[in-house]
């Protein structure tokens, strides 16, 4: 069932494809939802209905789509009692979604150096820009860094893919990325074996360092995860005067713009304004919010 809302939202009632669970608590869950597939843009999230007992919904970005099958994939973590509803929902079963809500990320082609820095969950829309970026004609050069103190929600990999400037013995890699030829470096302070060992903008900020400014001037970059990495992005931005933009995280009830819940401040040109994560949002200029 799907329902047109202002031509761009649709309620759709989606058929769970399968749910994958990684260490942490985390699940990639793969719905069938034709209408939100065919609509869905990098930075764009959903608004789910983790269980019919349980009636708020929950915001997830979109990590995959694929238009032509009609699915959509989403990573989630769980905290509280709504995901961990969601978590033991099986194939065959039907969530409702509202979606592909908000703004999504716009890459510039004077910029093809695209530097995508995802951060625990702020890492599906990374991916899903990285896919995007690979697919399309124009020759992006993109490079996805990925920080995590947990065990990421894949199995890492060392990288065949040579990332001159990279720290030695930076060498993890995520294996989606390695098979669509997208160089991919993580970062953890756990320990993980190959990764960067700080703050995965730390890293992003070593790689960047080592670039000539004939380099620099191509580069843009595209930052998700908690406020922290982000604030972190913005300063990377204004250091190396790079363009930024960054995917927001806020609490929000209808998701829609209609209770004004996920309200951030924002500066534009006629001076500071609240807008709303959600509709307005999620993806904003780095130096308007930070």
């Amino acid at each position: 069932m799907s329902h047109a809302d202002r031509g761009t939202l649709h309620l759709e009632d989606a058929r769970i494809v399968r749910q994958s669970a990684y260490e942490g608590e985390q699940f990639v869950l793969r719905l069938q939802a034709p209408a939100c597939a065919r609509r869905a843009e990098p930075g764009s999230f959903v608004h789910l209905t983790c269980d019919p007992s349980i009636p708020m919904r929950r915001p997830l970005s979109i990590m995959r789509a694929d238009r032509e099958a009609g699915w959509i994939e989403v990573l989630y973590k769980i905290v509280g009692p709504g995901l961990r509803a969601l978590a033991g929902r099986t194939p065959g079963e039907t969530v409702s979604i509202i979606g592909p809500i908000g703004r999504p990320f716009t890459a510039h082609r004077e910029r093809p150096r695209t530097v995508l820095i995802g951060g625990g969950v702020g890492i599906p829309p990374m991916i899903f820009l990285a896919e995007r970026l690979c697919a399309s004609p124009e020759p992006w050069r993109p490079l996805v860094l990925m920080g995590s103190e947990i065990p990421f929600p894949f199995h890492p990999r060392p990288s065949t893919l040579v990332v001159p400037g990279m720290p030695a013995g930076t060498i993890a890699s995520m294996p989606l990325l390695e098979a669509w030829d997208i160089p991919s470096r993580l970062a953890s302070r756990a320990g993980f074996p190959g990764c960067f060992d700080g703050y995965v903008t730390e890293l992003a900020g070593e790689w960047l360092g080592s670039l000539p400014s004939a380099a620099l001037a191509e580069v843009e970059l595209f930052a998700c995860g908690p406020t922290p990495m982000l604030a972190a992005a913005a300063q990377l931005a204004r250091r190396y005067a790079l363009p930024c933009q960054v995917s927001l995280e806020e609490f929000m009830a209808c998701g829609v713009g209609g209770c004004a819940g996920c309200t951030v401040r924002v500066r534009t040109a006629e001076g500071d304004a609240m807008k709303r994560v959600c509709v307005d949002g999620p993806v904003f200029e780095a130096l308007q919010v930070f």
